[in-house]
């Protein structure tokens, strides 16, 4: 406990510095004190949506979190509306704009959904000591959903959200995009066409000194070999050549020989099948599959995943693995399919652009400098789907936190009204 209050008193010593030097100004002052004034409000507030149920696939409770939302963003006089989402089997989206429309364009990405569905025994949200709370979301990404309404919030409340062109999407699927992804991300592709900036509030690596300037992309593929079912005696002879199995060992290990030492490039094979009868299910991505030690296989099938950081890596990548496929071994053959999934969030000269001056708002607001993330380390995210169409763009501006996507996924209490008021002067900058 004195740790962290000796950490706060420096904190406000380094503010209080920046505000008598002149680098915050009165209204940023005035964003900042909303912030801290009406913290408990915000805490409050995820704790509620917290405590709602919204895996991605519990239709009613991912709704009923927007519910809870809406009315607030109403409130702050903007145009909500829901975007049902049953054309792609999925709950739908929140959609808030501002009436005005001045400055720049800018569109704040959020999510409702959380990984833990209703059978998970993570459900509710408990405070574990004075910095540190638990809970199915809180970290990704219920906490940035609260971040991107108590900013708005602040912005609201010094008059200055009127006159601001602002369109906030919360999604009902990033954890689980619905299909087809053309209907599932058709109203964040349209949202970034209007937009110049986007930020996103996932919780990026946890790191508060952290952003994104890049996510790699997320794809997958499904690999098909057969091959002459045959006595095993006969294996290798011109009539029967090498079966399934080897023709599938030859592939994988040429792809990794090919590719597994490329900077950005992972590639999993993360499911295979094979045998002399093989039964894939691809609604669980996986199935049975028989044979015998003395039969050469007849088929056998592969799926995995691709993960790139920008469209001419996943565009190599896709035409080096075809051309491996497409070798045979004697008496097989092979074919590969990819299928479609998040594109890369490529880094740009603009996304480090927004980065120093996201940097510099945390600077001024007395906290640390922003450093890029390794986009090694970061997952694909709907941002992503805005990566062709905006001037700039950062993601990974939402509540720091702990293991997320586990019953032990925890949130950094002091960093939510910390990214909040860098959010709030951020903004208020970026549409001067």
């Amino acid at each position: 406990m004195k740790c962290i209050k000796v950490t706060l008193i420096v904190g406000y010593m380094l503010i209080f510095a920046n505000w008598a030097n002149g680098q915050v100004s009165k209204t940023e002052k005035r964003l900042v004190k909303y912030i801290d004034q009406h913290n408990n409000e915000a805490l409050q507030l995820l704790e509620e949506i917290i405590n709602i149920n919204s895996g991605t696939m519990n239709f009613d409770g991912v709704k009923a979190v927007a519910d809870v939302l809406m009315p607030k963003f109403k409130a702050l006089g903007m145009e909500v509306e829901w975007k049902d989402g049953s054309a792609w089997n999925r709950a739908g989206h929140l959609v808030a704009r501002t009436k005005g429309g001045k400055g720049k364009k800018i569109l704040l990405i959020g999510h409702l959904d959380t990984v833990f569905e209703l059978e998970s025994p993570f459900q509710k949200y408990k405070v574990l000591n004075d910095t540190t709370a638990s809970g199915p979301g809180i970290a990704d990404m219920k906490g940035g959903d609260i971040i991107i309404l108590q900013a708005l919030s602040a912005l609201n409340n010094a008059g200055l959200l009127k006159d601001m062109s602002i369109t906030v999407i919360m999604t009902g699927d990033e954890e689980l995009s619905g299909d087809p992804l053309s209907l599932s991300k058709q109203e964040l592709v349209e949202a970034a066409k209007w937009a110049d900036i986007a930020l996103g509030f996932e919780n990026g690596d946890g790191n508060p000194g952290t952003a994104n300037v890049a996510r790699r992309s997320s794809s997958g593929w499904t690999l098909k070999v057969t091959g002459n079912a045959a006595h095993s005696s006969q294996v290798f002879k011109p009539e029967v050549g090498a079966g399934a199995i080897y023709e599938t060992a030859r592939i994988l290990t040429e792809f990794y020989d090919a590719l597994s030492k490329e900077e950005y490039l992972t590639f999993n094979p993360g499911m295979i099948l094979g045998g002399t009868n093989v039964a894939y299910d691809e609604s669980i991505d996986g199935g049975r599959a028989t044979g015998k030690s003395n039969v050469v296989a007849k088929d056998a099938v592969v799926t995995g995943d691709i993960r790139t950081i920008s469209p001419e890596q996943l565009q190599r990548t896709q035409k080096t693995m075809t051309e491996i496929v497409a070798k045979h071994l004697p008496k097989t053959n092979a074919t590969i399919s990819f299928d479609e999934g998040y594109p890369p969030f490529a880094p740009t000269e603009g996304n480090y652009e927004l980065l120093k001056q996201l940097s510099k708002v945390s600077t001024d607001l007395g906290f640390m400098a922003v450093e890029p993330v390794n986009a090694s380390n970061a997952g694909a995210a709907d941002i992503s789907f805005t990566s062709d169409y905006i001037e700039m763009g950062l993601d990974g501006l939402g509540m720091g936190g702990k293991n997320d996507h586990t019953v032990n996924e925890t949130g950094d209490l002091k960093v939510l009204p910390m990214q909040t008021k860098r959010a709030a002067v951020l903004l208020y900058r970026l549409t001067r």
